[in-house]
C-alpha cells in the first residue's frame, strides 16, 4: 500500500513509519516538525513539510501534489506516482495536563486540524484511515480491565478531543464511506530495539522518559505523585505498551481495513499493570543509577489503577504486546538516552 503518515516524524509516528517500511509499504511522512524530529525521517520514505491546519497544504499533500523531499530509495520515487491507499493520523497534541490549561490549543490542532485532514481525505479519495486514539477517552475506570464497551467519559480535555475525533470518523464513514481504525493506546513507552530511532521526545511528561531524564542527570529528582493509593505499594498502577507493539498494530489495522473494508475500534495495551515504584526500581537496575525520587502531592484525576483488555485486538488483528515488559520498555529507552548523550 501507499500510505501517508501524518505526524510521522514524531515519537510514535516514526516507529509506525519504520514498521510500514519494514513490511514493504510505500510511505510518505507529512509533519510540521513542531514536536517531530528530522532525525526520525528515513531515506526510504518521502517527506512533506506541512501542517494539518493549513488547508491548501493538506489538500495538496493528500492529492499527491505537494513538494516532497525523497530519499534515494525506489519506494519514494514510486510513491510520488501513485495515489494514497490510506493515511495514518498521529498529529495530535497529547499532554493531558496542558489540555486543561490550554483547551483552545487542543481545539484548534486536534479538532480543527482533524476536520481539515478528513475533508482532504474525502476530496482526494483516500478511503482508509488509522487514528491514534487514547485510553483517555474512558476517563476514570468503572471496572478493570477496561474494554471497548467501557463508558467513555474523558476526565481531561485531551481525552475529549480524541473521543470527538472518533465521532467525526464515524460520521465520515457514514457520509463519505471512509473506513477507519481507532486505536486506543494505553501508556506508550520504549524505543526501537534495533536502535534505528533514537531522537528523544521534546518536553516529555510521561513516567518512563521522566525517569530516564532523572537517571541521565537532566532532572534532579523524579516526582512521585502520591504514595497512598489503594495499591500494593501505594503508587499508581498503569498499563505500559511498547511503541514497537503499537507500530505493529497500526500496520495490522491497515491490512485489516484493506482486507475487510470494516471499521473497528480497539484497545492497545499489555493487559498487565506496573506501579510507579516498580518501574522506578526496574529503572535503577537497568541503568545502574540511583535515580533520586521524592513523593509529592497527588495529581487531580489520577485513578489508582488502569489496565487494558486487548482481547478485541487479538481477535480482530491477531495482535498482542510482545515487547512490553518493564525491562524491554526501560532498557530500550535508556539505550536511546545514552546514545543521545554520546555514551
Amino acid at each position: 500500500m501507499n500510505i501517508l503518515v501524518i505526524g510521522g516524524a514524531g515519537y510514535i509516528g516514526s516507529h509506525v513509519a519504520r514498521e510500514l517500511l519494514d513490511r514493504g509499504h510505500l510511505v510518505t511522512v507529512y509533519d510540521n516538525l513542531s514536536s517531530g524530529r528530522r532525525e526520525n525521517l528515513f531515506p526510504e520514505a518521502d517527506f512533506i513539510y506541512g501542517d494539518i491546519l493549513r488547508e491548501a497544504d493538506m489538500f495538496r499533500a493528500a492529492a499527491g501534489r505537494a513538494d516532497r523531499s525523497a530519499g534515494p530509495g525506489n519506494s519514494a520515487r514510486e510513491a510520488a506516482r501513485k495515489p494514497y491507499d490510506a493515511l495514518v493520523h498521529l498529529a495530535a497534541f497529547k499532554a493531558a495536563g496542558e489540555s486543561m490549561l490550554k483547551p483552545e490549543k487542543y481545539s484548534v490542532n486536534n479538532i480543527s486540524g482533524t476536520i481539515t485532514m478528513l475533508n482532504a481525505a474525502a476530496e482526494t479519495g483516500i478511503r482508509h484511515i488509522v487514528f491514534s486514539s487514547s485510553a483517555a477517552v474512558y476517563g476514570d475506570p468503572e471496572f478493570l480491565p477496561v474494554d471497548e464497551n467501557h463508558p467513555t467519559r474523558p476526565a481531561n480535555y485531551y481525552g475529549f478531543t480524541k473521543l470527538e475525533i472518533e465521532r467525526f470518523l464515524a460520521w465520515y464513514e457514514t457520509l463519505k464511506h471512509i473506513r477507519f481504525a481507532a486505536l486506543r493506546y494505553f501508556n506508550a513507552a520504549g524505543y526501537d530495539a534495533r536502535g534505528r530511532i533514537t531522537a528523544l521526545e521534546q518536553n516529555p511528561a510521561n513516567l518512563i522518559p521522566v525517569i530516564m531524564e532523572t537517571a541521565a542527570g537532566m532532572r534532579e529528582t523524579l516526582h512521585i505523585f502520591g504514595d497512598d493509593y489503594d495499591t500494593p505499594d501505594g503508587t499508581c498502577i498503569r498499563d505500559y505498551v511498547h511503541v514497537s507493539d503499537l507500530a505493529s498494530a497500526h500496520a495490522a489495522a491497515l491490512e485489516y481495513l484493506d482486507k475487510t473494508g470494516e471499521s473497528l475500534t480497539v484497545n492497545l495495551g499489555s493487559e498487565t499493570g506496573f506501579s510507579v515504584k516498580e518501574m522506578l526500581e526496574t529503572a535503577r537496575r537497568v541503568t545502574g543509577r540511583p535515580i533520586p525520587a521524592a513523593v509529592v502531592e497527588r495529581r487531580a484525576g489520577d485513578p489508582a489503577k488502569l489496565t487494558a483488555s486487548a482481547r478485541r485486538a487479538r481477535e480482530k488483528l491477531g495482535w498482542k504486546a510482545e515487547h512490553s515488559t518493564p525491562e524491554a520498555l526501560l532498557g530500550s529507552t535508556w539505550d536511546a538516552y545514552k546514545k543521545a548523550a554520546g555514551q
